[in-house]
């Protein structure tokens, strides 16, 4: 197994389109105890840590760009994208202990494709755009598109996302991400949900995103949310309505960590407080 550290987005490109065994890390915290577990190892490891458009954080253009590699120590320390986009600063923060998040990042995060990755229903809820590299060029696509199956995504051969894109949100408009795990800390998630609310100045909800994470093969959207919760103010009865359709929109298993029945009882629960909690920063925003 050899090692590279490019320093520009065109040779990590050229590293990877030569080598149909290698494989890029943002920060290594799933790959090395995927290789640990047994898994074959890659003929090349592409480091994406030394070059800079992909660990900068920077507010551009009415959007946040985050590269795909930048630590998630660096976003839960980063004073305006915690203060614009606190729900997903939040789902970085629960990735791995205080040490693993001087290496994690959202990029890889998202291209591990785990069902239970925290960040992916954050980045969903907000409409994150992840920026693809590859061969033929780049390329932007919804988060969404990205992941396609547990440990399966859409990059093709040569590709690497670069950065992820997220609007700013409006004044009235905020998020939130929470999550259910037996332990304390250090745990992976039963389930999860992320929520953006964009609230008026009565009060009235104007819009309205759920996205469940840990409940199905992907984060899934709760398809119900924007009609349930939009052009009033949110109250008891949309956010029992909501939990209910948060625990249809599930598609969970039966394993050690629960059962269907379940994580989709948690699920409800989860999509609920996460709302609340939107909410709630939404009107500290007006």
């Amino acid at each position: 197994m050899h090692y590279a550290a490019p320093a520009s987005v065109e040779e990590a490109v050229g590293l990877l389109s030569g080598d149909p065994q290698a494989r890029p890390y943002a920060g290594s915290t799933d790959l090395i105890p995927q290789m640990r577990a047994g898994r074959p190892e890659p003929s090349l490891l592409v480091d994406l840590k030394n070059i800079p458009r992909l660990v900068d954080v920077r507010s551009e253009n009415g959007a946040w760009i985050i590269g795909a590699a930048a630590p998630a120590a660096a976003l839960t320390e980063h004073r305006g994208l915690s203060s614009d986009l606190p729900g997903l600063v939040e789902a970085a923060a629960l990735i791995g202990s205080d040490q693993i998040q001087s290496r994690a990042s959202l990029g890889g995060n998202l291209c591990n494709a785990s069902p239970a990755a925290d960040s992916v229903p954050a980045l969903a809820a907000n409409g994150a755009r992840a920026v693809i590299a590859g061969p033929d060029g780049e390329r932007t696509v919804p988060v969404t598109e990205v992941v396609t199956g547990p440990g399966q995504t859409s990059l093709r051969a040569g590709e690497l996302v670069t950065e992820l894109v997220v609007d700013r949100p409006a004044p009235g408009t905020s998020d939130a991400y929470l999550r259910f795990i037996p332990r304390t800390e250090m745990d992976i998630a039963v389930a999860g949900a992320a929520a953006r609310i964009a609230l008026d100045g009565e009060g009235t909800c104007t819009r309205a995103e759920v996205v469940l994470g840990a409940v199905a093969p992907t984060a899934v959207p709760v398809p119900e949310a924007p009609d349930l919760l939009t052009g009033a103010p949110i109250g008891e009865e949309a956010l029992q309505a909501l939990a209910s359709a948060a625990a249809d929109a599930c598609d969970p298993i039966d394993d050690k960590r629960g059962t269907v029945r379940y994580r989709r009882r948690v699920a409800g629960v989860l999509a609920r407080r996460a709302v609340v909690r939107a909410a709630a920063r939404s009107k500290e925003r007006q």
